[in-house]
């Protein structure tokens, strides 16, 4: 009986397809799993925006209070600890990680006073800055903390005393 052995180059040829041929039966292709829907995140409001307290000049000015809890003074405004804190709001975000988070501030605020007049307060920066991606695994939660700037004007439009109101943030989930 006589075998007819093929050529190297066949060898080769049969060999590199049957190679190829195992690669793409063992390939398998993984995509990102889809979220659940409906998408939804939950938001807490686990502290207000506090701005401590200060003491107000003949010309007035402005009170920042920073994301990273820092606060600053403008114009004739002389901080003051007293005992009372101050501290950006903070929120407290359940989502799915990897859910990307618009933050919108609302329209500025005004404040009413204990003792008559009103203070208006512009909604400042979040921590994570907007869009942000959620990271935190339920239970736990990712954290944003938003500043803002109190505008605090003459001692007879603004007297003394305790200032309160409230304000909007929407989170949208993308």
């Amino acid at each position: 009986m006589i075998r007819k052995i093929p050529s190297g180059s066949n060898i080769m040829n049969t060999l590199v397809g049957v190679l190829t041929c195992l690669f793409f039966a063992q390939l398998s292709v993984h995509a990102q799993e889809a979220p659940p829907r409906p998408i939804s995140i939950y938001v807490n409001p686990a502290q207000g925006l506090i701005f401590g307290a200060f003491f107000q000049g003949p010309t007035g000015g402005t009170v920042t209070i920073y994301p990273d809890g820092s606060r600053v003074v403008t114009g004739s405004i002389i901080q003051a600890n007293l005992g009372f804190p101050f501290s950006p709001a903070i929120f407290e975000v359940d989502a799915n990680p990897g859910t990307l988070i618009t933050i919108m501030n609302g329209s500025d605020a005004t404040l009413t006073g204990s003792n008559g007049g009103t203070l208006s307060m512009h909604i400042g920066t979040s921590s994570t800055g907007s869009p942000f991606v959620a990271t935190a695994t339920s239970p736990a939660r990712t954290q944003v903390r938003i500043g803002g700037t109190l505008i605090v004007g003459v001692p007879l439009a603004n007297p003394t005393g305790s200032y309160s109101g409230t304000f909007s943030v929407t989170f949208i989930q993308q």
